[in-house]
């Protein structure tokens, strides 16, 4: 039997020796989720046998985390806006970077719900439906619609809900092939990496995220396109369409936005000073006297 701090230090050396960036804190997040001490109860009791139940269950997950599965894959949880999401390897997992996205839509949505009753948002490539869940969490009488073209993606999204507590509608669709009615809020984190780049990501994106939720091909454009010619027939007039984006794509989807005739068009940076939101706003209809 080992104790608890021979098991971590056992875990970080096979995590380094497999090349894993993070091998400290993630020997450390895989001890606290098998174990589920703190910090300051694992100061207290590093020097406790751990269960043999435990040990073999620690070792197994390292294991799996020096192939260079993503953490989240293995503990199937991931934290996005305060909610914990469960995720698996048929969808993206959640990213820091896209709560910039959310809080500027939540931004938008408080201008509009002054003079409005309750919001309609529809959020295209829903994937876990983090983006979703987290505004509904916060926009209580908003009503929602996650699509996504991968049946495995929404089941994710569904389940998410469910153990969420928030309602939301799921459906499979092709982009807006099978999308009715009208939105007051349109968002989107579509897939936008040029194909010839995946290759060259890191293991645990390239090998163990789903390709069709990392490829917006060649130019990595293709859904921006796709999306801002299309979006228009289903926001409300005034609606918003927001995008997250690449760091290198703030102008080329300011202008997709512009040429299909939003105004009000932002763009918006992260905390490390990359552009990482578009914006734009449906026209008004004009009212002839």
């Amino acid at each position: 039997m080992q104790t608890h701090r021979e098991l971590l230090l056992e875990g970080r050396k096979t995590l380094e020796e497999a090349g894993i960036a993070d091998s400290t804190t993630d020997a450390w997040l895989l001890m606290e989720y098998i174990t589920g001490m703190t910090r300051a109860s694992y100061f207290m009791r590093e020097n406790e046998e751990m269960s043999r139940e435990q040990a073999e269950k620690y070792r197994e997950m390292i294991r799996r985390r020096a192939q260079h599965i993503p953490l989240q894959h293995i503990t199937h949880e991931a934290w996005f806006y305060g909610l914990k999401f469960y995720v698996d390897e048929h969808v993206l997992t959640p990213r820091q970077d896209t709560e910039v996205l959310v809080e500027e839509v939540l931004l938008e949505a408080g201008k509009m719900q002054a003079g409005s009753s309750r919001s309609r948002i529809l959020d295209m490539c829903t994937g876990s439906g983090c983006i979703l869940l987290a505004l509904l969490s916060v926009l209580k009488e908003a009503e929602g619609v996650g699509a996504d073209l991968s049946e495995e993606a929404l089941a994710v999204a569904a389940k998410n809900s469910r153990e969420m507590g928030i309602p939301a509608v799921w459906k499979k669709s092709d982009l807006f092939a099978d999308i009715s009615g009208t939105y007051d809020i349109i968002v989107s984190n579509p897939p936008y990496i040029e194909s010839h780049v995946i290759d060259s990501l890191m293991e645990e994106v390239r090998d163990h995220e789903p390709r069709m939720a990392l490829d917006g091909t060649a130019d990595g454009l293709y859904f921006y396109r796709r999306i801002s010619c299309e979006a228009g027939d289903y926001l409300k007039p005034g609606g918003i369409l927001a995008f997250e984006i690449g760091y290198n794509q703030g102008v080329p989807v300011r202008l997709m936005l512009q040429d299909a005739g939003y105004t009000e068009i932002r763009v918006v940076k992260d905390l490390a000073g990359l552009d990482r939101v578009v914006l734009g706003r449906k026209k008004q209809e004009e009212h002839h006297v």
